[in-house]
C-alpha cells in the first residue's frame, strides 16, 4: 500500500514539526558569511571535514536552484543523463587523468583488488557513452548533461559549501562533428549560464579562463561578485576585457637591439632583498646611476615543480623585482604539475640564496615576458654577496621560455586595448564553460560515419555549475546583518506566516496558511506554541524569507501584518486579502 501526501501537506511546512534547530550563537570553525548563515539558520549542518547534510530547508533551496538550471538546459536542447559516482579506473587511465589529478583524487579498491574512484568530473563516461550510443553524422549534435555528486580530496576543505570535498554539480557535454557545431553549442550554453544566473539574483562577470586538468583551449569563468571569493580577476577601465588573473597575459615590450660588453660584477654584502639591493645601488652609484628602483632588477626565484607520475624537478622563475611569483598563476602555467617554493639550498651550493642570476644556471630558466631580448637587468651574480649590472637578456642568457607567473596588480596595462588599465575584484566561480576539442574523443578513439562515408571525429565542449555552491553564493550576495534574504526564486517558501501569540493565533494563522499552500503557493509557518514572538521575529529574518504575514495583535480586528524583508515595509492588511497581496507581491 502506498501513501502519498496530500497536495496541501506537499506545500506548507509547520515549523512546529519541522526537523529544524536555529542557533543564536555565532558558529566557531565559520569563516565567511554563508557559512555561518547557512549553519545558522538550520540550512546545513556539518557532517565530516568539507561534507555538509542538507536539511530540509536547506534542501529545498538547492532543489530550487537545480530546478532552475534543469528547466534552462532542457531550453537549449539539453537531454539528462546520471552517471555512477564510483567508477573504474581504466578510463581515466585513458586520458592520464588518474596521474594528472594526482592527490586530489578520492581512489579506493574493491574485494577483488580492483581500483576505482570517486568521480571529481565525468568526461571520460560521457565520452564513452556517446561511442556506445552513436555511428553516424545523424546522430550530432548531442548535448548531455546530469545533476551529479562530485568527490575532490581538498587538502583544505573551508568556507562551508564553498570550497567541500563532496559537493553537488550539473555537468554537461556537447558533441558535433565541426569547430562550428562546438562554437554553437558553446555560445547556447553561454547564453543559459546567463539566464540561470539572472534568475538565482547572482550578480556575476564571464573572465577568460585557463582550462587547467580539463584540457581543450577556449575556456571562461562566472564569477559571483563577493570578497570573500578565492578567484581574483582583473577587468579594463576602458573596455570590457575581464579575466581570471591567471589567465592575463602580460603584455610584452618589442625586442631591442642587443648591446655590446659584458655584465659587471658589484661587491653588493647583506643584499638578498630586492629592497636592500635597491638602496644599496643608489647608495653607491652603481653603473653611474642613482635612480635604481625594483622593477630594473631581475628577481629569480627557485621552485620545485612536482609532475604527477614522475620526478620533481627544480625550476627558476624570474620576474622583474617589483613583483612577486603567484604560485596560483605558475600552477596554471604549469598545469597538471604544481609548484612549490624551494628551501633546500644546503643541497644545491650553484643556487647561492638571494643572489642568483640567470647567467650560467644549471636548472630550467623560464622568464616573465618582460624579459625580452635586449632587455638589461641588475640581478645576482650566483656568488655570496654579490649581484651584476648590465645582464642582457639575448646575450648573457636565454629564457627557456617565458611563463605568466608574476602578480597581477590594478593600474597594469590592459593586455586587449591601448588606453585602459587594469582593475582587481574577487568572485566565487559559479560556472566555468570549455572548448574541449577532441582531447577525449581522441584519447578514446571516438569515431562516427560522415555525411561523405568517411570517418569523422566529433569535438566536444564541457559546461560546469556548482550547484551547492551556487547556494552559497547566493547567501553571500543576498544577507545583511539580520540574516539570510533569498531572491524569490530560490527562497525555501514564498510567505512565512507567524503566529505571535499562542492558541487562537496559532490556529488562525495555521488556517491563513492552509488558505496561502492552497493558492499555489509555498509556505512556511511559525505554529511553535512554546516560543515567544521575539524569538519567532528572530529565526524568521534568520531564515531569510521574504514575505511574513503575522498573526499577532489585531486578529481579533480581522488584521494581519504584513512585512517585506527586502525593503522592511510594514502594512497591516485585511486578513481576507492576504492571498491576493501575496501572490501580487510574487509577479
Amino acid at each position: 500500500m502506498s501513501y502519498r501526501l496530500p497536495t496541501l501537506a506537499r506545500m506548507l511546512l509547520r515549523m512546529s514539526t519541522l526537523l529544524l534547530k536555529t542557533l543564536r550563537e555565532e558558529p566557531t570553525d565559520a569563516e565567511v558569511p554563508s557559512h555561518r548563515l547557512l549553519l545558522r539558520a538550520g540550512f546545513i549542518r556539518r557532517a565530516a571535514p568539507g561534507g555538509y547534510t542538507w536539511l530540509p530547508l536547506g534542501k529545498l533551496v538547492l532543489d530550487r536552484v537545480t530546478e532552475v538550471v534543469r528547466s534552462e538546459m532542457a531550453a537549449i536542447g539539453g537531454q539528462e543523463v546520471s552517471f555512477p559516482a564510483l567508477l573504474p579506473r581504466d578510463p581515466y587511465e585513458v586520458s592520464n587523468r588518474w596521474t594528472e589529478y594526482g592527490d586530489d583524487l578520492f581512489t579506493l579498491q574493491d574485494r577483488r583488488g580492483a581500483d576505482y574512484l570517486l568521480a571529481p568530473t565525468h568526461e571520460e563516461m560521457f565520452t564513452l557513452l556517446v561511442q556506445d550510443m552513436t555511428s553516424s553524422y545523424r546522430d550530432f549534435p548531442v548535448l548531455l548533461f546530469q545533476v551529479q555528486t562530485k568527490f575532490r580530496d581538498e587538502a583544505r576543505p573551508r568556507a562551508g559549501l564553498l570550497r567541500g570535498r563532496e559537493f553537488l554539480m550539473k555537468d554537461a557535454y556537447s558533441f558535433g562533428l565541426t569547430d562550428e557545431s562546438l562554437a554553437e553549442a558553446y555560445a547556447a550554453v553561454r547564453g543559459a549560464y546567463q539566464q540561470i544566473f539572472a534568475r538565482l539574483g547572482l550578480s556575476h562577470t564571464i573572465v577568460a579562463a585557463m582550462s587547467g586538468a580539463m584540457g581543450g583551449s577556449a575556456s571562461e569563468e562566472f564569477l559571483a561578485a563577493s570578497d570573500v571569493g578565492e578567484d581574483t580577476f582583473a577587468g579594463c577601465t576602458a573596455c570590457d576585457y575581464a579575466a581570471n588573473t591567471e589567465a592575463v597575459v602580460t603584455p610584452a615590450p618589442a625586442a631591442a637591439p642587443i648591446p655590446a660588453g659584458v655584465p659587471v660584477v658589484h661587491d653588493t654584502p647583506e643584499t638578498p632583498t630586492i629592497t636592500a639591493l635597491v638602496d644599496l645601488a643608489n647608495a653607491r652609484a652603481l653603473d653611474g646611476r642613482t635612480d635604481w628602483i625594483a622593477a630594473d632588477t631581475l628577481k629569480n626565484v627557485v621552485v620545485t615543480v612536482h609532475h604527477p607520475g614522475r620526478d620533481a624537478e627544480l625550476l627558476v622563475i624570474g620576474v622583474p623585482g617589483d613583483r612577486e611569483v603567484d604560485l596560483k598563476r605558475l600552477d596554471a602555467a604549469l598545469s597538471p604539475a604544481t609548484a612549490t617554493l624551494f628551501d633546500d639550498f644546503a643541497a644545491r651550493p650553484d643556487l647561492v640564496r638571494g643572489y642568483i642570476g640567470p647567467q650560467g644556471l644549471k636548472v630550467r630558466y623560464l622568464a616573465d615576458p618582460r624579459v625580452s631580448p635586449g632587455t638589461s637587468w641588475l640581478t645576482g651574480a650566483n656568488e655570496p654577496g654579490r649581484h651584476a649590472t648590465g645582464v642582457v637578456a639575448g646575450r648573457d642568457f636565454t629564457p627557456d621560455g617565458t611563463v605568466e607567473a608574476a602578480e597581477v596588480r590594478a593600474g597594469d596595462p590592459c593586455p586587449s586595448c591601448a588606453d585602459g588599465t587594469l582593475t582587481m575584484r574577487r568572485g566565487i566561480e559559479i560556472g566555468h564553460i570549455f572548448q574541449l576539442g577532441r582531447r577525449y574523443t581522441d584519447a578514446f578513439k571516438v569515431d562516427v560515419l560522415g555525411v561523405d562515408g568517411k570517418p569523422v571525429r566529433p569535438t566536444m565542449g564541457s559546461y560546469g555549475i556548482g550547484l551547492s555552491r551556487a547556494v552559497a553564493a547566493i547567501a553571500e550576495q543576498h544577507h545583511d546583518d539580520r540574516g539570510l534574504l533569498w531572491p524569490d526564486q530560490v527562497a525555501p517558501a514564498d510567505v512565512h506566516v507567524v503566529a505571535a501569540g499562542k492558541d487562537g493565533q496559532v490556529a488562525a494563522a495555521l488556517k491563513v496558511a492552509g488558505q496561502l499552500a492552497a493558492a499555489g503557493l509555498r509556505v512556511l509557518v511559525d505554529d511553535r506554541p512554546q516560543l515567544s514572538a521575539g524569538v519567532k521575529f528572530t529565526d524568521a529574518e534568520l531564515i531569510g524569507v521574504r514575505r511574513t504575514v503575522v498573526i499577532g495583535r489585531r486578529l481579533a480586528e480581522g488584521y494581519a501584518e504584513y512585512r517585506d524583508r527586502r525593503t522592511g515595509e510594514r502594512t497591516d492588511v485585511p486578513i481576507s486579502d492576504i492571498t491576493g497581496v501575496i501572490t501580487s507581491s510574487l509577479g
